[in-house]
């Protein structure tokens, strides 16, 4: 944490894009989540809502308050989850409710305008069996009262978020695009009239992602490569870090990392005898080896994208695991079948 650079509380990085700090510094939020009042005046559109800091709420408050506008106004209209992760939807019910708070001292007695929660739905199965314990969203929108969101035409909370679906706010337009990976339900957002691509936890403003599926990770960070040569991006807004300036560049460098540790960990079960005379490759023989040159403290997270790696490659058809789960998994390449000859 020491090495990061920091970022401030607010800060108002052109006349349409106010990044506000969500007060979460740590291991795997960095200075903390970037939460995005998007905009050049009242009614703003927020993505995501930070952790559920209280820390937080003031400096929201701060940034919403800075503006002079017509009282008339909601603060926000919209409010976008980049996906469920915690650390994005846990302020969902603290913003809520300084939002009424907000309305009600200017409007006192005046119903409140309440705004529109977004999200791109998860996949149909829901979250996996090891994602469950951190899934929260559901309870969490449960627990609202009605009077603090607008439901969606079909009377849900969240009003589901779609593939180039257009959102606009004040002089600013939003075009979402679906890049899972990270998550299944993450997204990303163009905003064209400021080149700059809102990136969520897919590319982060320091060093690499974790990821779900390395597979839908891949794609969705090919997609948006592709789509520059459409969409015609500059800088990245990562939800964790500072601004990227060279995107294009950052996520062609995000898809050669992974491709390379991919190579590595293919070269390893083809090429080279595991250590003390074993047949097999463990998962974590694997770790120690690809990661000999970090501190150990932190092979423990770098095991879980090696098995990331590894299943997407079980996937492909070029590993198998012979016996085991997780650290002591064992693995071998799987040999090509030769072709008959004729």
């Amino acid at each position: 944490m020491t090495t990061l650079e920091p970022i401030p509380n607010i800060t108002k990085l052109s006349d349409r894009v106010t990044r506000i700090l969500g007060q979460n510094p740590g291991k795997f939020t960095l200075q903390g989540t970037n939460v995005y009042l998007l905009g050049t005046s009242k009614p703003y559109i927020l993505v995501d809502t930070g952790e559920g800091k209280e820390e937080f709420i003031p400096v929201l408050e701060s940034a919403l308050t800075s503006v002079t506008s017509d009282a008339s106004l909601p603060d926000v209209s919209d409010i976008i989850l980049s996906h469920w992760h915690g650390d994005h939807i846990g302020g969902i019910p603290s913003v809520l409710n300084l939002l009424q708070r907000l309305w009600a001292a200017r409007n006192p007695g005046k119903p409140f305008p309440a705004p529109r929660l977004h999200k791109h739905p998860l996949r149909a199965e829901g979250p996996s069996e090891a994602e469950k314990q951190y899934y929260t969203l559901p309870k969490l929108l449960a627990s609202l009262p009605k009077d603090l969101y607008t439901p969606s035409p079909s009377g849900s909370i969240l009003h589901d978020l779609s593939e180039s679906q257009i959102l606009s706010g004040n002089d600013i337009t939003l075009r979402v695009l679906h890049t899972p990976g990270h998550t299944h339900d993450s997204i990303s957002i163009h905003v064209p009239e400021d080149r700059i691509l809102y990136t969520a936890d897919t590319v982060l403003g320091h060093g690499t992602a974790v990821f779900e599926d390395l597979s839908l990770y891949l794609s969705s960070l090919n997609k948006m490569l592709e789509a520059h040569a459409t969409l015609e991006y500059g800088s990245l807004l990562p939800s964790h870090g500072p601004v990227v300036v060279n995107g294009k560049e950052t996520i062609a460098t995000y898809i050669k990392h992974r491709l390379e540790r991919e190579a590595q960990v293919l070269e390893l079960l083809t090429s080279r005898a595991p250590p003390d005379g074993n047949k097999h490759w463990t998962t974590w023989e694997i770790v120690k080896e690809l990661y000999a040159a970090y501190p150990e403290n932190i092979w423990e997270p770098a095991m879980r994208g090696i098995l990331l790696h590894l299943d997407k490659l079980v996937v492909d058809g070029k590993v198998r695991k012979v016996e085991g789960e997780l650290k002591d998994a064992k693995w071998e390449a799987v040999k090509e079948t030769p072709s008959p000859s004729l």
